[in-house]
């Protein structure tokens, strides 16, 4: 049985769901980018934890608490980058969704310094019954 990569010792500290308890994962000018073209509200840059624990709070609004992320794979590419596939899971009013998405994940000196977010935009709602 192989051993995670150290960098993704770090991400697996990430907890989407209780941002607040994560203050030291991420390095303090540490910023998430966000752009879903289906999500304006959502689109943006968000620099420190604070600016992050905002984005996931928004995202919690959105869906009512139904965001699911599933990771499909993760793979650390050289010393600094991990990349995520995942299936991720939200509630959009009366519609179910989800979508694949590419998290970039740049790490540097032992925390989360950039995160790109790449959401596929093509997904059909499903109307929950």
């Amino acid at each position: 049985m192989s051993e995670d990569h150290p960098n993704v010792r770090i991400l697996k500290l990430f907890d989407p769901t209780d941002v607040p308890g994560t203050v030291g994962v991420f390095a303090e000018d540490a910023v998430f980018h966000y752009y879903n073209p289906r999500l304006p509200d959502l689109h943006g840059d968000y620099v420190g934890h604070a600016g992050i624990r905002s984005f996931f709070d928004k995202l919690e609004t959105m869906t009512g608490d139904a965001f699911r992320p599933n990771i499909v794979s993760i793979n650390a590419l050289g010393d600094e980058l991990v990349v995520i596939h995942r299936k991720q899971q939200i509630n959009m009013g009366a519609c179910r969704i989800e979508v694949d998405v590419v998290v970039v994940w740049r790490i540097v000196e032992g925390q989360i310094a950039e995160v790109w977010d790449i959401p596929s935009v093509h997904t059909a709602c499903v109307l929950e019954p």
